[in-house]
């Protein structure tokens, strides 16, 4: 990056380093990732990996990547692995900067004694409990530890002691003198060490004291010469710890700073490490690489391209403000990348038998079909059998056709993609009515689709000769949820997407991706794009499907015509409109702090449990506060908050809260019931669906429309016992390892029961009953 062009078109990160290196603040910037090895990378560490690694390979700096292995219990070398081959994947190369924080415990333990003799650290004896209790609130200061005042050969004592494993956990901790009365709480005397008796994957038995994150990270950055430690904004007020530890250990400047960037929210998932481990450890998902999940492993199972999740990041770009990208503009960038890199071929899900009557037995006729669309500029191309036996999708067939089915009916003709024309002459059943065989005939003077006569045939539908078709599972995957924020509602787990995993066991593919590789891309013609799934064997290959031809959801979203469409419509408009809103103000507030006033209405809310965006919001409209303070009156506050701001405020529209036909009262004990198991969250939102509609105590409801929640296990039993008869290839193939098809019974459990069963014990019955 040349010196004229550094300044202009740059992110507020990149323009600071631009500053500093004209100030001469620093040499060479040198930047880091310090991933915990406590679970996998998902698409929020890209965005981070992306800008540390960009701004150290713009400036022509370093790159370091650092294991911030502090915490014993939880950390294992499975995902110090993982993460080095993600980064990897991703394109990035840390060279010979490979470090660990564990490398460093003999150093910050030697500036933990140097902070205790220089009277800036103490050893303090206080129970976790007793800790937080004297740190006081926002409003009031904390108060002294009865420990702050002990001499210094006493902590030295203590403090070696502890390293020396004489003590219990929890029994002591090392923490900084600063200041119990600071408005930043975390400057009340933070803590710097803690007692942990854990086996640490790299160091052994060999401490008994670990660094708390505020006392590691900074100098950790400062060992190795980290000139801009980049993070996300919720760790803007540790910044103060980050300087105080500097300062107090003796480090002068030129040392590290701290720069904050807005974290990647991204729609419809979850990034939240403890979230993501629960849908793991309890089976929601196949694990941390099952497709569905945001982690860099799985996108790489699914097909997703490094190249198109970096375009993603550079596109989302850097900023303060917090803000959700919509799933949709990550799989414009897969979709960008994937169509100059897939080969088109064709594949049948749902095999239909078709016989050509007029096509010779045992004749093969060997067709040529493109690779590539003409708007890709490769060439390529593989021959498609066509024969006697012919396979098309069930979906493109109807025997009594709705207005505008273009594709293949009684009597009708239709093109077979790179073949011939053909007419359905006569349908073939099985004694229960369905439809097992066409026979058609077709038109020898249409090769290639083309129709001498002149005659139009509208519709055109892929095919297999069934000789030759490989056998292949195809998966079709979704969005994990069906909310757009799922870790923004009661419990994120009543969100899950029974349609996010939906299996095509006995599905056909073209002969010419026999021994296809996995991580192979190919586009199935009008299905969207495919990926070799490591699950493939020689006898039968397995494709995930990483994203479909074009956004679905929005098209979903645009059609039809019938008054629940409208609706849904209407409140989905709604919707973005008040979240547009509350980007609008989180993006103002972090540029220009509230006023005091505000601020301590906000802090009141936080108190309460409320998350620090729901407090803004309550201290800038009064009207707003008003009906929570009535809706959380006696209640759980943090559990109430979402009803009003998310769900609630999502559906009024243009209305104000005044026009609505119940009070802030009504809306609380639709809270209650929730989180009381009475009804589950999916309920609560129908219920208040009505109570917009025409008002009503929510209890009435429920118990008018039998709405309350199935938890009877005899009952669910019952209902789940059905859905396996139902459906015994299925659950043949899950006995047969396929478990992610748990996904699938649940969601028809709990369609069977109008959204009401309990999904916990459905889960573990199906376990049951699967096992």
């Amino acid at each position: 990056m040349s010196e004229d062009t550094r300044t202009e078109g740059l992110d507020f990160v990149r323009e600071k380093v631009v500053a500093d290196l004209k100030a001469g603040r620093y040499k060479k910037v040198v930047t880091r990732f310090p991933p915990e090895p406590n679970g996998y990378l998902h698409i929020g560490h890209a965005k981070a990996i992306c800008l540390s690694y960009g701004v150290a390979e713009d400036f022509g700096g370093e790159y370091h990547l650092r294991f911030d292995d502090t915490n014993p219990s939880t950390e294992d070398p499975e995902y110090v692995e993982a993460i080095q081959r993600d980064i990897k994947w991703l394109g990035f190369d840390w060279g010979e900067h490979l470090y660990f924080a564990s490398d460093y415990f003999g150093r910050m333990f030697d500036i933990a004694q140097n902070l205790v003799r220089s009277g800036r650290a103490y050893v303090d004896s206080s129970s976790e409990a007793e800790i937080r209790e004297r740190r006081g609130s926002v409003t009031e200061p904390g108060t002294d530890s009865p420990n702050r005042d002990r001499s210094v050969d006493e902590n030295l004592d203590l403090l070696h002691r502890m390293k020396a494993g004489e003590f219990q956990d929890g029994e002591h901790v090392l923490r900084a003198k600063i200041d119990m009365a600071a408005n930043n709480m975390l400057m009340r005397d933070p803590l710097l060490l803690r007692i942990r008796h854990a086996h640490h994957y790299r160091q052994g038995d060999a401490w008994r004291v670990y660094p708390m994150y505020d006392f590691a990270h900074c100098l950790e950055d400062a060992f190795e010469g980290i000139t801009h430690s980049l993070c996300s904004m919720e760790f803007e007020n540790n910044r103060a710890i980050y300087d105080w530890v500097l300062d107090a250990a003796g480090f002068e400047h030129p040392r590290p700073e701290q720069t904050e960037f807005a974290r990647l929210n991204l729609g419809y998932t979850v990034m939240s490490k403890r979230k993501l481990l629960r849908l793991v450890r309890e089976g929601y998902v196949a694990g941390w690489d099952d497709p569905r999940m945001p982690t860099l492993s799985a996108m790489r199972r699914r097909g997703y391209t490094p190249q198109a999740i970096r375009a993603f990041c550079d596109q989302v770009g850097v900023a303060k403000s917090f803000n959700i990208i919509d799933m949709a503009v990550l799989e414009h960038s897969v979709r960008d990348d994937l169509n100059h890199k897939a080969r088109r071929v064709m594949a049948v899900l749902d095999p239909l038998p078709v016989e050509i009557d007029n096509f010779s037995e045992g004749d093969v006729e060997e067709l040529e079909a493109s690779h590539w669309p003409h708007d890709v500029p490769k060439e390529g191309s593989r021959p498609v059998p066509f024969s006697r036996h012919l396979l098309i999708d069930r979906s493109d067939f109807a025997e009594d056709p709705p207005e505008g089915f273009f594709r293949l009916s009684p009597g009708a003709e239709v093109r077979l993609r790179y073949g011939y024309v053909i007419r359905c002459i006569s349908v073939v059943k099985n004694d229960d009515g369905d439809v097992t065989k066409l026979h058609c005939t077709y038109d020898p003077e249409t090769r290639g689709g083309t129709t001498p006569d002149g005659r139009k045939v509208q519709g055109t539908i892929h095919w297999l000769s069934a000789p030759h078709a490989l056998p292949a599972e195809v998966r079709l995957y979704d969005r994990l949820f069906t909310s757009e924020r799922p870790d923004a509602e009661d419990n994120f787990l009543d969100h899950l997407n029974a349609d996010s995993l939906v299996v095509h066991a006995e599905a056909r593919v073209e002969p010419s991706l026999t021994g296809a590789e996995a991580g192979e891309p190919v586009q199935f013609e009008r299905l969207g794009y495919f990926t070799a799934d490591p699950d493939s064997t020689a006898e039968k290959l397995v494709w995930n499907r990483t994203v479909t031809l074009r956004d679905t959801w929005a098209k979903l979203s645009r059609d039809g015509d019938s008054e629940s469409a409208k609706l849904a419509k209407e409140r989905a408009e709604a919707r973005r409109a008040y979240k547009e809103e509350q980007r609008r103000r989180a993006a103002d507030e972090t540029v220009e702090a509230l006023a005091p006033e505000a601020q301590a209405i906000a802090d009141r809310y936080t108190d309460l449990g409320c998350s620090e965006q729901d407090a803004r919001l309550f201290a800038l409209d009064p009207e707003l506060a008003r009906f929570f303070d009535a809706a959380a009156d006696g209640r759980d506050a943090a559990a109430v908050a979402p009803w009003l701001t998310t769900e609630l405020m999502g559906r009024l529209g243009d209305h104000a809260l005044a026009d609505l036909p119940f009070d802030g009262d009504a809306l609380g004990e639709l809270a209650d019931l929730v989180s009381g198991g009475v009804i589950n969250h999916t309920v609560g939102k129908k219920v208040l669906d009505r109570m917009v509609a025409g008002g009503g105590r929510p209890g009435d409801i429920v118990d008018a429309e039998g709405l309350r929640a199935i938890n009877d296990e005899d009952a669910l039993a019952e209902k789940v016992d059905a859905i396996l008869d139902a459906n015994p290839d299925q659950a043949k193939a899950y006995r047969g390892g396929k478990t992610a098809l748990l996904g699938f019974f649940i969601g028809q459990v709990m369609q069977a029961t109008g959204g009401r069963a309990d999904a916990q014990t459905v889960r573990r019955l199906l376990q049951e009953k699967l096992s």
